[in-house]
């Protein structure tokens, strides 16, 4: 941990959140004298005041203890490459267009690496009032079963959430083409272009 890192760091925050150390301090119950040295790199806050400064900063404590705040690299918008998190305690989707530190449950998840689906693999696709219908043969159970199907194009991303017990059948507006992907519980995430 770099000391003089974690000062800079507090003392930007701080700066952003227009706050003098003497109301730091006061939020912390602590003197303004260790808000002082910590900017200053004489000192890092005591572990048990952590969780307390990334949470009124609206960080995380990794990023606290990194000193730095890392900015994301954004894709430029194109829905097709967004990121995929699927929280393996909840079911939680989440999706970004650049990079992300996720967590859900207490936990960082890891971004889902889309396979391309064999064609034993492939959703069953049919176009139906002008419409994309899609279906499968999956089982769906409660321990294995697909949790979401999206379609993305360049410009939009559809999400439409799937529950275990029920038969999948979704259907989407064509339109230009894009890419289809859906995740199951035990295989992970798959894609399929239309």
């Amino acid at each position: 941990m770099d000391c003089n890192k974690i000062g800079i760091l507090i003392f930007k925050l701080r700066k952003d959140k227009n706050i003098t150390q003497k109301q730091l301090a006061d939020k912390l119950n602590i003197s303004d004298r260790t808000i002082s040295k910590w900017e200053r790199g004489g000192g890092i806050p005591d572990i048990s005041l952590l969780s307390d400064i990334a949470d009124f900063f609206d960080i995380t404590i990794e990023t606290l203890l990194n000193g730095e705040i890392l900015s994301s690299s954004f894709i430029g918008g194109n829905m097709k490459k967004s990121k995929y998190y699927v929280c393996k305690t909840c079911g939680n989707i989440i999706v970004s267009t650049g990079n992300a530190s996720v967590m859900c449950c207490d936990k960082k998840m890891t971004e889902e690496t889309a396979q391309k689906a064999l064609d034993s693999d492939k959703l069953c696709v049919e176009e139906v009032e002008n419409d994309w219908y899609i279906t499968c043969n999956h089982s769906m159970i409660k321990d294995h079963y697909i949790s979401f199907v999206a379609f993305a194009t360049g410009s939009k991303l559809q999400i439409v959430k799937q529950y275990p017990e029920w038969d999948l059948q979704v259907r989407f507006q064509k339109r230009e083409h894009g890419t289809l992907f859906w995740y199951c519980t035990q295989h992970g995430l798959f894609y399929q272009h239309l």
